[in-house]
């Protein structure tokens, strides 16, 4: 494991079958993970001031405003889809594109 990243494991919940029949699943409750660490036990005990979040949905909106209330500036890295209410609440915003990507990868 890298230093300073940690996993946080949520639930895969079924949600019906494809059109061969094969089970889909969908991962359930990792939003609200990291969203509880970025406040809880991040932001509020002071031990960031900034937090980047690579995101597109609007479930890490909460977190996000409880987040700056307590002066962490939050940069948010989305896709093509980003929900417009999470790209107003952050400070600071990046697209990223399959370009994007390749230069991160060079590096």
């Amino acid at each position: 494991m890298l230093p300073r990243f940690e996993v946080r494991l949520g639930r895969l919940q079924r949600r019906g079958e494809d059109s061969q029949g094969k089970p889909l699943y969908q991962q359930k409750r990792v939003d609200i993970l990291l969203g509880v660490d970025m406040v809880q036990l991040l932001a509020a005990k002071g031990h960031i001031r900034e937090a980047v979040l690579v995101a597109g949905d609007s479930d890490f909106i909460p977190a996000v405003t409880a987040a700056k209330s307590e002066g962490v500036i939050v940069s948010l890295f989305h896709g093509q889809h980003c929900h417009g209410d999470l790209m107003r609440e952050v400070d600071e915003r990046r697209r990223f594109d399959q370009s994007f990507i390749d230069s991160v990868a060079r590096n």
